[in-house]
């Protein structure tokens, strides 16, 4: 099922104006290959390591939103990624849904956890928790 051009203005109204958390990756490229990551609190950043002080805002326009499955199989036809996927992997399947994504016509990516995402196409209610990925980032 599609989302409806309400609920993709509304999460694109959401992501525009709250402040994001980003952590810097190690490797300067990663921009270029991957995109920018940000999540929607501090504390979720903590994952990836250490946030930066201060949050970001990001402005994006056509996003592609989803859960995991959903994203990747607008990507790419079917779902690529498994639980224990290995970070090489996951950085190199990054990449790869970054040029599918931007292909299509897309700029940034809206990842939802898959009930959060199920009860927004069913009700609009929007989690708190959201993974974004900005596609051309500087």
């Amino acid at each position: 099922m599609e989302l409806t051009p309400t609920l993709v203005d509304r999460i694109v109204r959401h992501v525009n104006r709250k402040d994001w958390w980003h952590v810097p990756p190690r490797d300067p490229k990663a921009y270029l290959k991957r995109g920018k990551f940000f999540a929607s609190s501090f504390r979720e950043a903590e994952f990836w390591g250490r946030p930066l002080d201060e949050p970001q805002k990001v402005y994006i326009s056509r996003p592609l939103i989803g859960d995991e499955p959903t994203i990747e199989k607008k990507l790419f036809g079917r779902t690529v990624s498994h639980e224990d996927i290995s970070m090489d992997k996951r950085w190199s399947l990054d990449a790869r849904m970054k040029k599918a994504a931007l292909d299509m016509g897309y700029d940034s990516i809206v990842l939802l956890g898959s009930k959060a995402f199920s009860v927004f196409k069913a009700t609009g209610k929007l989690s708190r928790r959201i993974e974004l990925n900005v596609l051309n980032a500087s």
